[in-house]
């Protein structure tokens, strides 16, 4: 039998409170993630344990008796975790997916930044591409998401469930290794042939690359001869000398700064981005109410990196 703790949890606060949505608020997850996991509950048993028939929800026979089991595992294993860690709901870690790129270059002094104006900040971080963020972000899985915001909505999150905030503007740049003198070994704006580094279909900035392309001849002169998902693996084959990349400005300053890197082409070839902090207003854990409540009290620019 494989059942997971955090089923037990959500099983004994159904019990409470007899209520999906009350239940779903109380464990901080939306509601259809805290129905699929006492679903899933159900299916690790292999037995019914809800009855859903009646308003509000009801236990059946089978779910009363496993209910005694269920609270007996939960308040040992809470209280041995508690002494053995000594643990606070007050520090509680933030849990919080970010896209790669910003995961690496610009969490680190945005969040630093941050903690200046706010305090101490326990958070646990996680890289991973958008759309994979997007989905842990909708299942309560995670307490806040640090992505490229979309003018296109290709995203879908709705505004109203799915709040956010700007913390930063940013530029992705066309780059290139330089010549010997200096200039850009590629040029988008004199070769006629030019080695592409693209991000791969799926990858967000990839869509936003394509879109300044999708109606302009600059386009018939990129051959691609890399695909990565990554910024940084794109900048790795840049610095190489393999080709052209559009990639996030903080990803490249310290190499634009030295001269490792130079533009492959003017600024009207930038395509500028927004970066945004988002919660799901479904979910109502303290630690993230705290946090957002703090945020709307910071100036606008303090929260812009």
């Amino acid at each position: 039998m494989n059942l997971e703790t955090k089923w037990l949890e959500d099983f004994v606060a159904l019990a409470s409170t007899r209520s999906f949505s009350a239940s779903a608020r109380q464990r901080h997850v939306t509601q259809p993630a805290f129905s699929r996991r006492i679903r899933a509950l159900e299916q690790a048993v292999d037995v019914t344990l809800v009855d859903r028939s009646t308003t509000p929800v009801g236990l059946t026979p089978e779910g009363q008796l496993f209910l005694v089991t269920a609270r007996n595992l939960v308040e040992q294993l809470n209280e041995s975790l508690s002494h053995l860690r000594g643990l606070s709901i007050a520090n509680e870690a933030l849990d919080i997916v970010a896209a790669h790129s910003l995961a690496l270059s610009f969490y680190p002094p945005w969040i630093s930044r941050l903690q200046q104006g706010l305090g101490e900040l326990p958070t646990r971080l996680v890289a991973m591409n958008v759309g994979e963020a997007i989905h842990v972000l909708r299942e309560g899985n995670c307490d806040l998401m640090l992505a490229y915001y979309d003018p296109f909505a290709t995203m879908q999150l709705d505004a109203e469930v799915f709040p956010s905030f700007s913390i930063g503007k940013v530029n992705m740049l066309p780059v290139s290794l330089p010549d010997a003198q200096g200039k850009a070994k590629f040029s988008l704006q004199h070769d006629t042939s030019i080695p592409y580094l693209s991000y791969t279909q799926g990858a967000f900035l990839g869509r936003s690359v394509r879109m300044l392309l999708k109606n302009d001849p600059l386009r018939m002169k990129l051959r691609t001869v890399y695909e990565t998902a990554m910024a940084e693996g794109l900048k790795g084959m840049v610095l190489q000398g393999v080709g052209v990349a559009w990639i996030p400005d903080f990803c490249i300053r310290e190499e634009l700064k030295s001269g490792r890197l130079v533009r492959a082409g003017d600024p009207s070839w930038d395509i500028p981005l927004e970066i945004r902090l988002y919660r799901c207003s479904m979910v109502h854990k303290p630690g993230v109410e705290r946090l957002w409540r703090q945020m709307m009290k910071l100036p606008r620019d303090f929260l812009q990196a």
